[in-house]
């Protein structure tokens, strides 16, 4: 029997036709080759422009006309699609995909990119492997984004797992970070789980929107049925002889499993400065992921130390309420326009999302390329390039003048504040910051922004470096967090019992692939040495690359019988090697400035070289070639 298509009713047309006026044109036009075939939409003149800097181009350069057309084809190809026609290219791979990316894009894509864009649009499988009963169990510390995220895939796999959770809740940084204006700097269909879409409230999630998104995930898998909240680790312990970790918690419990999976994030403990009178001033003092539950900040004079990434999100939102505030800034940010960073999404793009086909996926893919590698080039060290105390290459020296010509003239008339905010090292340099608001509250007649580092805490106010002193009711430092110290404070101990703090040092951690190191078998750390993104994207794109890579290789070791895994010490010195001359390469080690990615060495330990499809490329499929492996001993089976 075969059962008659839906209707689509001429109310349900005008809604769709009424939400197109919202959609973003370049997304369209693949989306229209998908449905149609035909080709002609590929070619002038259907072919987007290309974006400018970080923008959506929601209108594609396109004139009024052309415009029209193109939303009007995709009306009609919808509501034929509805009753029963499908698409003519349901999954385009390979050339055929690039293709579509590079118009999409409005310029080169490398082809490399179409696997990769493939998996995460849905176009080809990557069902996650399964491993034989028995064997192997995993211990998760963390229910961050990347600990939820190790749940969901070893369930998946179908090895048995526990998460020890410190907070009361899943979230990580996103539970913990409840200040003022907190909130992401990625775009929020980027900033996503590529299974767990969700229909977003604002382009760019503030704080209690990506928690709300965690916890919806967590409810959906049913998580919480795996994690033991309250459960903070102090050390884990591996025995060679029964080829298991063990875990202690700081309630004095024993945990024992196979495999150790660290997902406690880079952002999750708090770095207070060594200044002097911390503990004399009398007003409330506290770091900005340690925000005081109910402070009123109204009327009060407040002092913030710091000016990056937290202190560029607290200062427009605290700046209206406070009498008077007074910013410290060691060294000013590059910070970059986007046309939508304060805009809500309008609730006609889940419309959109919902009822064209491909839409959600062609909308997150150019996220992905005006976000991710797109700028990767341009932080490349041109060695014949004669600027190098202001840029490294040409790409760099535009962006450079761009930043600078939209910094003058969001602080037009302040040449006191442009003199203080523009930077003398190159762009991306630092963590490369939005705007959401920061010249506009430097402007503000109660603000006030201090070149100085602070030399001191007084009983009643700051103290700067260069002298000047204020008397303030509250301090806040924004300060950042312990990136160097991966797993810290936790105590983990090795196969040869040597802990990771020793066989690293205070700030000098190094791992192949960021994720596994010699001599701690079956250890398997996310965001780990190396992996965080300085070129821009989303972490979360990293933590699944990181944890499809992990899962593989437990399936792995299952597959053949083997009870511990541990990486080959010239195969983590081949990757560390190859890491650090990447990074010599690049715009992170110029003398110009300091920044968080580089240790007191200089050598840079925390971000990234390669470009995020490499990334993807290298973490596909474990090897064993990679391992000193050892075989399950007949009490090991199950």
């Amino acid at each position: 029997m075969t059962e008659t298509p839906p209707e689509t009713s001429d109310t349900d047309a005008a809604d769709l036709a009424a939400a197109l006026e919202h959609a973003n044109l370049p997304a369209l036009v693949p989306v229209l080759y998908q449905l149609t075939g035909d080709r002609a939409w590929l070619q002038d003149p259907y072919r987007p422009s290309r974006s400018r800097g970080m923008d959506n181009n929601d209108s594609g350069g396109f004139p009024p006309e052309v415009a029209a057309r193109i939303k009007e084809a995709v009306l009609d190809a919808v509501l034929t699609h509805e009753t029963g026609t499908p698409p003519a290219v349901p999954a385009p791979v390979g050339d055929e995909l690039r293709e579509l990316l590079e118009v999409a894009n409005g310029e080169a894509v490398p082809a490399e990119y179409a696997d990769m864009a493939a998996e995460d649009m849905g176009f080809t499988p990557s069902p996650t492997p399964v491993a034989p009963d028995g064997g192997i169990d995993a211990i998760v510390i963390g229910a961050g984004i990347s600990g939820m995220l190790a749940a969901i895939k070893l369930r998946e796999a179908g090895i048995d797992h526990v998460v020890l959770e410190k907070n009361d809740d899943v979230g990580g940084c996103w539970l913990e970070n409840v200040y003022p204006g907190a909130g992401v700097d990625t775009p929020s269909h980027l900033y996503s789980y590529s299974f767990a879409p969700r229909a977003w409230r604002t382009h760019f999630g503030k704080r209690d929107e990506v928690e709300q998104y965690l916890r919806g995930v967590a409810d959906e898998h049913e998580l919480r049925k795996v994690i033991r909240f309250g459960t903070e680790v102090a050390s884990a312990d591996y025995d060679a002889d029964t080829a298991t970790w063990t875990v202690h918690t700081e309630h004095g419990e024993r945990l024992s499993a196979r495999i150790l999976i660290s997902a406690t994030g880079a952002l999750n403990r708090p770095k207070i400065p060594a200044i002097s009178g911390l503990d004399d001033f009398r007003g409330p003092i506290f770091h900005t992921a340690a925000w005081p539950e109910g402070l009123d900040l109204t009327g009060k004079r407040v002092a913030v130390v710091g000016s990056g990434a937290s202190a560029m999100q607290v200062v427009p939102a605290i700046a209206p309420t406070v009498s008077q505030l007074t910013v410290f800034q060691r060294s000013p940010q590059w910070i970059a326009p986007n046309d939508v960073y304060f805009s809500e999404i309008d609730d006609a793009v889940a419309l959109l999302m919902e009822r064209i086909p491909f839409y959600r996926a062609w909308y997150r893919t150019r996220l992905a390329w005006n976000f991710n590698d797109r700028v990767h080039p341009a932080l490349q060290i041109d060695p014949e390039w004669p600027h190098p105390e202001r840029s490294v290459n040409v790409i760099n020296d535009s962006h450079r003048r761009a930043f600078t010509r939209y910094l003058e003239s969001q602080l037009d008339g302040r040449p006191d504040l442009i003199a203080k905010t523009l930077p003398d090292y190159p762009p991306f340099g630092k963590r490369m910051l939005l705007d959401n608001g920061w010249f506009a509250a430097l402007r503000r007649d109660n603000v006030e922004l201090v070149t100085e580092g602070v030399e001191e805490i007084t009983p009643t106010g700051v103290r700067g470096s260069g002298g000047t002193e204020t008397d303030v009711d509250v301090v806040i430092l924004a300060t950042g967090f312990h990136t160097h110290r991966f797993l810290y404070p936790m105590r983990v101990t090795g196969r040869s019992g040597t802990t990771l703090a020793d066989a690293w040092g205070p700030e000098n951690a190094h791992a192949y692939l960021g994720i596994t190191v010699p001599d701690f078998p079956n250890l398997f750390i996310t965001c780990g040495p190396g992996t965080a993104l300085g070129h821009g994207g989303s972490f979360i794109t990293v933590a699944e690359c990181q944890v499809r890579y992990i899962v593989d290789t437990l399936v792995t070791m299952a597959r053949h019988g083997l009870r511990a895994v541990e990486v080959r010490p010239e195969v983590e010195a081949d990757y560390t090697r190859r890491h650090d001359e990447a990074h010599e390469k690049m715009l992170w080690t110029h003398p110009g400035m300091t920044n968080w990615y580089r240790n007191a060495d200089g050598r840079v330990v925390s971000t990234m070289p390669w470009r995020i499809v490499d990334y993807w490329a290298m973490t596909r499929h474990a090897d064993l070639a990679d391992y000193h492996t050892e075989p399950a001993l007949p009490a090991d089976e199950v």
